[in-house]
């Protein structure tokens, strides 16, 4: 284990590298979960549908992220993609963690939107909306308001599942720690203090999430 002097020292003076990955890092995170909700809210919509081939295709792609690491779905769009075309590390990654986090995004939407009571849909049909107009106007705020607590922890989970981007050699917070305590020989200061630029960041997303849920919340009653 390393002093607490030498641990300060390295934190210090390495700070200007770790910023620079702790920025990408976000961006990464950022990038992919916005994404995933476009694609979570684009299989949640099918998994609702009265279509059985759509449920189909949304039950399957679920299935499928679920049962297979997300590091191998990073390297099947990293290798896979880059034989048909040119795929950018930072985009491998982003695409993804976007379609691994579009499953579990695509089942919290599932379950708010189901959660809203019908009576809303059958008040808007009332007034002269249509179903899809309805489901925009009245039925997704509400299942947004609600899906926010459990898709703040998904962030989270998002931002933590980014250090595996440093296997396709992408120099986000994980990768910039290994490769510098390689060069040090000094693995464990190095792996610490990616460990704390790691808290400051779930600490952030942490107060933001927070402070969007006061916000925005709803009562049931």
């Amino acid at each position: 284990m390393p002093s607490f002097s030498h641990f300060f020292d390295t934190l210090f003076s390495s700070s200007d590298v770790f910023i620079r990955a702790m920025l990408l890092t976000l961006e990464l995170t950022v990038v992919s979960i916005l994404v995933g909700i476009v694609i979570g809210l684009l299989f949640a919509l099918l998994k609702i549908s009265n279509i059985k081939i759509l449920t189909w295709i949304s039950d399957t792609y679920v299935f499928l992220v679920r049962g297979t690491p997300l590091i191998v779905q990073i390297f099947i769009l990293y290798f896979g993609i880059s034989n048909l075309f040119l795929l950018p590390d930072f985009w491998a990654a982003s695409l993804a963690l976007a379609f691994h986090n579009g499953a579990y995004i695509s089942e919290i939407l599932r379950g708010t939107i189901q959660s809203i009571d019908k009576g809303q849909m059958e008040a808007g049909r009332s007034l002269g909306m249509s179903n899809s107009l309805t489901l925009r106007r009245i039925i997704l705020p509400q299942a947004f308001r609600r899906a926010l607590p459990p898709l703040g922890n998904q962030f989270i989970i998002g931002l933590k599942d980014s250090s595996l981007a440093a296997f396709i050699s992408m120099n986000e917070l994980f990768n910039v720690a290994t490769t510098l305590g390689s060069n040090n020989f000094d693995e464990m200061t190095y792996l610490l203090i990616v460990a704390v630029y790691y808290l400051i960041l779930v600490a952030f997303l942490t107060i933001i999430v927070s402070l969007f849920e006061k916000k925005l919340s709803i009562s049931d009653r």
